[in-house]
């Protein structure tokens, strides 16, 4: 991955089904619904808001499974239910400070598009739409739910030289 386009970056949006998920939904008879997350991807989230990274996701489904998941993660910018995307923007930017243009977005599929246009860096994992394939700035080699997350979140530490700052903090 281009870690150079990576460099500016302080704030890094997904998408969730198809990203952070595989993009598979169970729905149980009681009408519950099960994601799998992977494991690595959350701590890939974990390092980069170490390294002072704000991480947050917009998407357009509603799952308490993901409530779980951002709760676990120490992730508080969840945008819910947002078809239109790219318009949580402008309250993402007063939230946190960071202009469009310092933020990346992970994508997979047709809605993700509007986003990759707005902000500084669109990213699609390597098994998103065609036309989202297109339109992204840069490709994970890991599919959604496999580790590309995990991926995005090594590469930006790398481009910024922030690596040795966790693992001194593991250590």
């Amino acid at each position: 991955m281009d870690s150079e386009k990576l460099n500016n970056i302080k704030l890094l949006l997904m998408d969730v089904d198809g990203v952070l998920t595989d993009g598979s939904i169970i729905y149980h008879d009681s009408g519950a619904q099960t994601k799998i997350f992977n494991s690595k991807d959350g701590l890939g989230i974990q390092f980069l808001q170490k390294a002072g990274i704000q991480v947050g996701l917009v998407t357009a489904r509603k799952s308490k499974a993901l409530r779980h998941r951002c709760k676990n993660l120490g992730i508080t910018l969840l945008f819910e239910g947002f078809f239109d995307k790219a318009s949580t923007l402008v309250e993402i930017e007063k939230k946190t400070g960071v202009k469009a243009e310092q933020t990346a977005f992970v994508g997979d599929d047709l809605l993700d598009i509007p986003m990759f246009r707005r902000v500084g860096v669109g990213i699609a994992v390597a098994d998103a739409h065609e036309r989202v394939l297109k339109e992204a700035d840069l490709v994970t080699r890991a599919k959604g739910g496999a580790g590309a997350v995990r991926e995005v979140c090594d590469a930006i530490l790398e481009s910024q030289g922030l690596w040795a700052k966790i693992l001194g903090e593991l250590e």
